[in-house]
């Protein structure tokens, strides 16, 4: 998979400096990835969900770190990219403030 969006896990890295483990191993796991589909995400990361908004887009959403912040991406298996979106604490992302933005 192609990685998009460097500069917003480099910001997330920053910000919450205790998920950068995470975060960096995750990125190198993806960019070695070959999904086809969420099933496939899901070989390499159980818990991750596709949530379908209003419109129409699926943000696919890892937990991080024991699901103490959530990542949201946007995963296109037909052109094998996973675009970054941002980075949000569990608490953030319970408030769904973030569908609107997508």
């Amino acid at each position: 998979m192609r990685l998009v969006g460097r500069d917003v896990l480099s910001k997330a890295i920053r910000k919450h400096a205790d998920a950068k483990k995470w975060l960096e191993s995750w990125a190198a796991t993806v960019e070695d990835a070959i999904w086809q589909s969420l099933d496939d995400v899901r070989a390499d990361y159980p818990s991750a969900d596709g949530v379908k908004l209003k419109s129409q887009i699926v943000i696919t959403v890892f937990n991080v770190k024991g699901n103490e912040y959530r990542l949201l991406t946007n995963v296109n298996f037909r052109r094998q990219t996973v675009i970054i979106l941002e980075l949000l604490t569990h608490a953030a992302y319970d408030k769904d403030q973030w569908k609107g933005r997508y």
